[in-house]
């Protein structure tokens, strides 16, 4: 596989998210916090409705940077959580390569990732690193 810096993938775009979406992603991965599908538990704790799990945009983020470069050459992967996600909001995630080093295991891209709101608010900033090149 050959990538050079400032490559990027084609955006994928995920929504309109529904509140559906959020009680199968809590199913999935075992969070049954209320707060997010729960509408009355979430006003009581102050919040305008129910709101979508962290994980869930960064498990997008992840599927969307591993469908670019493969999931079997992902060396690392972080996230820093920035903005909730409601119900309806559409999500956008982009990726760019912003370094390619040749290492001991071989060559390693360090892409950015971005999954954004409709707001042009960022939900999700990322990292990962990718062996591409054994």
């Amino acid at each position: 596989m050959t990538v050079a810096v400032g490559d990027s993938p084609k955006a994928a775009t995920f929504g309109p998210l529904t509140r559906e979406m959020f009680v199968r992603y809590a199913g999935a991965s075992g969070d049954f916090n209320p707060i997010h599908y729960d509408d009355g538990f979430a006003r009581s704790a102050g919040f305008p409705s129910v709101f979508s799990q962290g994980m869930h945009q960064a498990a997008l983020l992840a599927g969307f940077a591993a469908d670019w470069l493969g999931a079997d050459r992902v060396r690392r992967f972080a996230v820093r959580f920035r903005e909730q996600v409601w119900p309806d909001d559409v999500l956008t995630c982009t990726g760019k390569v912003v370094s390619v080093e040749a290492g001991s295991q071989g060559t390693i891209a360090t892409v950015e990732l971005l999954c954004t709101r409709q707001t042009g608010g960022v939900a999700i900033a990322g990292s990962a690193e990718f062996l591409v090149d054994e």
